[in-house]
């Protein structure tokens, strides 16, 4: 930590509060036009902001209003344990006694959202849905930051063990934090930060960069060997190319997205990971004519559904400032539609997964039961009837429900319907 890791950090959440832009966008932008921070300054520099971003409702709370250097230096103090003797190397005098007088005049906090920085609006549909206790402890969960994850590629790997072998021994000093997850056999986790864009394991598609949680959805489609299978909202491919590794790179995959950018990373992930089996689509939207022409004639279809993201919150803690009421609303509409246009590519016997990253029964539940009431063609598979095959307890419920505070892995939602008529 020095003084210009800290002027920075008020640079760069001052563009981003003004501006509205993705956090990850607006760092990526700073750090590209300051090619000269070194390594442990760009670190520096992302925990801060990532950190007071998390925190941002608390600490205005504290400082007043939302003063970036203030919240910054709070955030320092108060949330990571500096002292003040430290904090006075990298500040001015008189924002030293600011900070002695605040620490002297504690600011009482008055409410559990102010506490646990969300939106009033989102702690609302929290406790609706989960009870004060539990929304309490899923928020504390979500504040926290997330270890990276990865997936490991049958395709390519020979074994998770040798994976997780392999980056012990590359990172030696980390090696007891470096093990296979709870839930999904693929999965192992990493401490945050770790370099593995330029190791061998990930530059030969060995690995994967994706979260547990979201592997366990691909399992949820119990995809088959020689499956037709259609991944709509495809995004970057994560789950296409797990779902391809699942399927023993046999069958085709249509992966659907509207987005050339999104596909285009696709493309670059494909190269590496050796599967073969998945064709790109880009669509203009869910009642394109390449979607149409596959009606009637898949066995699996997924619908990752665009949402809220709430469920990512460890990862992109600036969604819940970004996202509002008036957001969720359009966000269901869309929801709602993609799932609609996207069931009818099942076949008779087919399986459609709909699936998002959220933690609000206004994206999952609700959507899934509006559908059923149009669609009496459909029916719910109890999720853990799938699960259990694949050697996966999540419980006897029938939708797959991830929460950070149960599962240790990001906030997912997943329930699986069979095509009857």
């Amino acid at each position: 930590m020095n003084r210009l890791a800290i002027k920075a950090c008020a640079d760069i959440l001052g563009e981003s509060f003004r501006q509205n832009l993705p956090a990850d966008v607006q760092l990526s932008y700073y750090f590209k036009n300051n090619r000269n921070l070194g390594s442990v300054d760009r670190g520096a520099i992302a925990e801060i902001y990532y950190g007071v971003i998390r925190n941002k409702r608390l600490l205005e709370e504290i400082v007043g209003d939302a003063h970036c250097k203030k919240m910054i230096l709070v955030y320092l103090l108060v949330l990571k344990g500096h002292s003040i003797k430290e904090l006075n190397e990298v500040t001015d005098e008189y924002e030293i006694e600011w900070l002695i007088d605040k620490k002297k005049n504690k600011v009482h906090i008055d409410s559990w959202p102010k506490k646990l920085s969300l939106p009033d609006w989102i702690w609302t549909k929290l406790t609706l849905y989960y009870g004060e206790e539990e929304a309490i402890a899923l928020a504390t969960a979500l504040l926290k930051p997330a270890t990276l994850q990865l997936r490991v590629n049958s395709l390519k790997a020979s074994s998770v063990k040798d994976v997780v072998d392999e980056f012990r021994l590359s990172f030696p000093a980390e090696a007891d934090k470096i093990k296979q997850t709870e839930w999904s056999k693929q999965a192992i986790t990493l401490p945050r930060g770790t370099p593995i864009q330029k190791h061998p394991l990930f530059l030969g598609g060995s690995i994967e960069v994706q979260e547990e949680g979201s592997q366990l959805l691909s399992l949820l489609l119990d995809a088959k060997r020689g499956h037709m299978v259609a991944d709509f909202c495809a995004g970057a491919g994560g789950k296409a190319l797990a779902l391809s590794a699942l399927m023993k790179n046999t069958g085709r995959i249509y992966a659907f997205d509207i987005s050339d950018r999104r596909l285009a990373n696709l493309k670059q992930r494909l190269k590496r990971s050796g599967a073969s089996n998945i064709a790109m689509q880009r669509i203009s939207n869910e009642n394109d004519l390449k979607i149409k022409r596959l009606r009637n004639k898949l066995d699996r279809v997924l619908v990752d559904a665009p949402c809220t993201g709430l469920g990512t919150l460890r990862r992109n803690p600036d969604l819940k400032w970004r996202q509002t009421e008036e957001s969720l609303s359009e966000l269901t509409i869309k929801q709602a539609s993609i799932l609609e246009a996207a069931s009818k590519l099942c076949k008779k016997g087919g399986y459609l997964v709909y699936a998002t990253c959220s933690i609000l029964n206004d994206e999952n539940e609700d959507i899934v039961t509006q559908f059923l009431k149009k669609n009496k063609h459909f029916k719910i598979i109890p999720q853990h009837t799938i699960m259990q095959k694949h050697g996966v307890n999540i419980g006897d419920g029938d939708f797959l429900k991830l929460t950070t505070h149960t599962h240790k892995t990001d906030g997912f939602f997943g329930a699986l319907m069979e095509r009857v008529d």
